[in-house]
């Protein structure tokens, strides 16, 4: 969800809300559903799929082969230090989504790499990318921008 120009209203409002609901199993996302349920719609999980959902949730039925965002971050769930051993990582559709990443990072006919002569006129595979450290709203936050002009930013505490 995007906010363009946070209100000091809904603010307080969320605050006096959050007061009067019982805890939800996603906490602060929870929140945000049932506050602004009239003005948003959410995306299928398969265009947002935390891993945690394959063993919290398991009534969902997620077609993995059908899934477009993974976003890796159960304990352990890493593909670059997965190593299997943490819990719930064991689990063969945790394996299937590391070695599909694996795949997809592997996969040298992708562009998000590019090759670069080197000083001895060697090539070499690099990732080209810009680090801005930035102030959003009082936050500061890391803006990473790659060579072919994806950008995406993070708090600056990851």
């Amino acid at each position: 969800m995007c906010v363009f120009q946070p209100c000091i209203h809904t603010y307080h409002d969320l605050l006096r809300t959050l007061q009067v609901i019982p805890p939800t199993p996603f906490a602060e996302q929870d929140l945000l559903n049932l506050y602004f349920k009239d003005i948003y719609k959410p995306i299928p999980l398969g265009y947002n799929l935390v891993l945690a959902m394959l063993w919290r949730h398991p009534e969902n039925e997620i077609d993995l082969h059908e899934v477009k965002v993974v976003h890796y971050c159960a304990a352990g769930s890493k593909p670059w230090r997965y190593t299997g051993k943490e819990e719930n990582m064991q689990r063969e559709d945790i394996k299937m989504l590391v070695k599909k990443w694996w795949d997809i990072y592997n996969d040298d006919s992708l562009s998000y790499k590019e090759q670069l002569s080197g000083t001895e006129g060697e090539t070499q595979s690099e990732y080209i990318v810009e680090l801005k450290c930035v102030r959003l709203h009082n936050a500061q936050i890391y803006q990473l921008i790659t060579s072919n002009g994806f950008s995406t930013v993070c708090p600056r505490d990851r």
